[in-house]
């Protein structure tokens, strides 16, 4: 096991990796800007090394800073998090030049998945449904179109280096062809420096259900089930949960036996998810792979009791994963805190917070880095806070977090907090019935609480 893990992160995730990696005795060193000077996980951390100004190019994406940091603090893995370089293939291989372990897969392994048109290729030699589309990129608009019409409107736009939703654009008829092809290349290029863009058939009314997936060193992998994240904004998940209400025993034991393939088709090696979109009559697409610990991994362990981070860090020192698959056993909602203002359009809330009062109660989780007097710098990612409930069933997950929710007391800065209330009350979402499209068509805005 490793002596040392220099935390290559910050906020919520960093302190998380914190309390795990004390718990199995590793010693923490928590690398952090000019801007988390005052973070929770500079002051839990055994060690804290500044490696940089508040921007993340000059810190947290800064590898040659954070292998200095290695070095002095004499660490002998790396953990990434999510986000900044943790599917960085470059950053993994210097961390294996180095002699330091990455904790997540091989270099090549996230290479193999980081490129959408390689993973798909692979997906699909696996056996692994695919949603239909081009074989490799599109090299320009005539070409797009002729397709276009082969595969049948509505087709989208996808940069093959991207993610988040930038770079991506749908397409419901030839006459927006080419100013959607001209936007979604200049998004791809000004994000990834990479402006190559693939098509696929647009899935109309689709739900976003992702499965756990763990890889050993040994060629064994497994599934720890599924989260539901259809619930989004821009392609940016608001709510996750466990299990999906649109699941079924057969579709889980479908969608679990193609991530196991997916996995077993690069011998993944740490933890990961496999994204899928399920349309209304339960077929579902492969989308691509998360070759790291997800942002809402807590809604898996809270289902099934399972440490995924200690996972992470065991498969890495080389244990080999039990190769049971896991199924959930209760249900539990997660909402995203946000330092957004849900009256205006989300947008981005910075500041100091005066008055911090987190839930409190039986099956109430929150992960947070913040606290009162704390002061949010407006250089990186608006979540403050996750909130997570669970319970016996969907009905009673919901009603803890409406009840959390109305204790949740953050002041002095915007917050989703709004939002998530009035979600958990909307009856369309009590009823499951919803998908990834459901913020385009309920008006929040009339639902919110006056100001």
């Amino acid at each position: 096991m490793f002596n040392k893990i220099l935390i290559a992160n910050r906020g919520e995730i960093a302190l998380r990796i914190i309390r795990t990696c004390k718990e199995m005795g590793i010693k923490t060193v928590a690398v952090y800007s000019e801007a988390d000077r005052d973070s929770l996980p500079v002051k839990f951390a055994d060690e804290a090394v500044c490696i940089g100004p508040a921007a993340s190019v000059d810190s947290y994406l800064n590898m040659k800073s954070i292998l200095s940091a290695v070095e002095i603090t004499n660490s002998d893995a790396i953990h990434p998090g999510y986000g900044f370089l943790s599917e960085n293939a470059e950053f993994a291989e210097l961390c294996r030049l180095y002699d330091v372990k990455f904790i997540g897969p091989t270099p090549e392994q996230i290479r193999s998945m980081g490129d959408k048109i390689s993973a798909k290729v692979t997906m699909l030699k696996a056996g692994v449904p695919c949603v239909p589309g081009t074989e490799g990129l599109l090299t320009d608009v005539k070409e797009g179109m002729k397709l276009a019409k082969e595969i049948g409107y509505p087709v989208i736009l996808k940069a093959t280096a991207g993610g988040g939703g930038k770079g991506m654009r749908i397409v419901w008829n030839d006459d927006e062809f080419e100013n959607q092809w001209d936007t979604a290349r200049r998004e791809a290029k000004a994000a990834f420096t990479n402006d190559g863009i693939y098509m696929e058939k647009y899935i109309e009314e689709p739900r976003h259900i992702e499965i756990q997936v763990a890889g050993d060193q040994f060629g064994k992998a497994c599934h720890l089930s599924e989260r539901d994240c259809s619930i989004q904004r821009r392609h940016q998940k608001l709510v996750e949960e466990s299990p999906s209400p649109f699941m079924t025993p057969e579709l889980r034991e479908k969608m679990g036996a193609a991530a196991i393939k997916a996995c077993q088709a690069i011998n993944y090696e740490g933890v990961g998810t496999i994204e899928f979109l399920v349309d209304k009559y339960r077929n579902f697409y492969f989308m691509e792979m998360n070759t790291r610990i997800q942002v809402e991994h807590t809604v898996t362990e809270e289902v099934i009791d399972f440490d995924l981070i200690k996972e992470q860090i065991k498969i890495a020192a080389g244990h080999p994963i039990s190769g049971k698959n896991y199924f959930p056993e209760m249900h539990a909602i997660e909402c995203r805190i946000n330092a957004e203002d849900p009256y205006n359009d989300f947008r981005p809330s910075p500041g100091h917070i005066y008055h911090f009062h987190s839930p409190k109660g039986h099956g109430v989780r929150v992960d947070t880095h913040v606290y009162a007097g704390y002061t949010i710098p407006p250089f990186y990612d608006s979540m403050i806070a996750k909130l997570i409930c669970r319970a016996r069933t969907r009905d009673e997950a919901i009603k803890k977090m409406e009840r959390a929710l109305d204790e949740f007391v953050i002041e002095g800065i915007k917050t989703t907090v709004p939002f998530h209330q009035r979600l958990m009350r909307n009856q369309d979402f009590k009823d499951g019935n919803f998908n990834t499209g459901f913020l385009n068509t309920w008006n929040y805005k009339d639902e919110l609480p006056k100001e």
